[in-house]
């Protein structure tokens, strides 16, 4: 099983986030759940980034919100979380 941890960045977002959209935060709890059991499951839309954040992976938590992420073996680092235009460079 897949272990996580989150960057205190990533924690102050989630914060921010789900207030402004309390639906969010289930939607952010079951994605967990999906990515511990499966991090290939189709439905997080996992993919490796190109470019600056060439060591990153990015989940797609819904049309807008992104996830940015290290994979070391079976630990992941969740570092960021917002819009397209803010977790790219």
């Amino acid at each position: 099983m897949m272990k996580i941890f989150f960057s205190q960045e990533f924690e102050k977002k989630i914060k921010k986030i789900t207030k402004k959209d309390k639906r969010l935060l289930d939607k952010l709890e079951s994605l967990l759940i999906i990515f511990q059991k499966n991090i290939f499951h189709p439905s997080l839309r996992l993919h490796k980034l190109e470019g600056k954040q060439n060591n990153c992976w990015s989940i797609s938590v819904n049309r807008k919100i992104r996830i940015i992420l290290k994979i070391e073996g079976d630990v992941a680092y969740f570092i960021d979380i917002g819009n397209h235009d803010e977790v790219y460079d």
